[in-house]
């Protein structure tokens, strides 16, 4: 059974605690981030290499009175996740997903991908997740710590999480949480949601409208037309499973 987290937003403080404790566990370097001319207390201004996880600032009048949504963006870890199936008419298991826990890993092997190839990688995804990193060419964004999770740890980000706003386990234990937790915001919030639960193991609990969040909150935010390319993935997939 995959694992899966579960992000209720109506508990997230904007602490950026599990945005400091994914660099540190990474041991990512850090960026050089700007307050002049930004306006926001959002920092960096949107994911990068390392930066796998980013609490997003959205501010905006509701009947006059200014509210902020706080948003910690990252990866999905889809299902069937596009940018493997993209990936793998190139490179084949550059991208992997880890069949213990659903995660989808990028290994190093993903150097190998022109910029063109990891522009098509990223134009698939949803959710605007793959970066790339400009010297070294390997692409970088969230594991669902799946080394922490092998070790039977949960990811750093919901272990670091002070206000319960993360939470993690077996996604249909996940599942049976976040609904028991979504009728209860329904009642103070009507517009409650949960993001794209059915497709996804990272699954948002929004208490407003998507677009009041982040332009990529759910997939319909920004989905296109399929390229020939992608479409032909997705028909690889089965078959590659038959051979299998």
């Amino acid at each position: 059974m995959s694992k899966t987290i579960l992000i209720d937003t109506s508990r997230c403080t904007a602490c950026r605690g599990c945005q400091i404790a994914c660099k540190e566990w990474h041991e990512l370097p850090a960026n050089k981030t700007y307050q002049v001319g930004w306006g926001s207390h959002q920092n960096p201004q949107d994911l990068n290499p390392n930066n796998y996880k980013l609490v997003r600032f959205s501010e905006h009048l509701d009947n006059g009175v200014v509210r902020w949504n706080f948003f910690p963006d990252q990866c999905r870890h889809c299902d069937i996740a596009p940018c493997k199936e993209t990936g793998d008419m190139y490179i084949e298991e550059a991208i992997v997903q880890d069949e213990q826990t659903g995660a989808i890993v990028y290994t190093a092997n993903t150097k190998g991908f022109t910029k063109e190839q990891f522009e098509e990688i990223r134009e698939s995804c949803p959710y605007n997740i793959p970066r790339r990193h400009e010297e070294t060419g390997i692409m970088a964004k969230c594991t669902m710590c799946n080394d922490r999770i092998h070790s039977g740890m949960p990811p750093v980000c919901v272990k670091s999480c002070p206000t319960g706003a993360m939470q993690f386990g077996d996604r249909e234990e996940m599942l049976k949480l976040a609904e028991s937790r979504l009728a209860t915001l329904k009642k103070e919030w009507p517009d409650a949601m949960l993001a794209d639960p059915d497709s996804v193991n990272v699954i948002y609990l929004l208490i407003d409208t998507a677009e009041n969040y982040h332009k990529y909150a759910v997939a319909q935010a920004e989905m296109t037309p399929m390229s020939k390319q992608q479409f032909l993935a997705t028909l690889a997939r089965p078959f590659k499973a038959m051979k299998g």
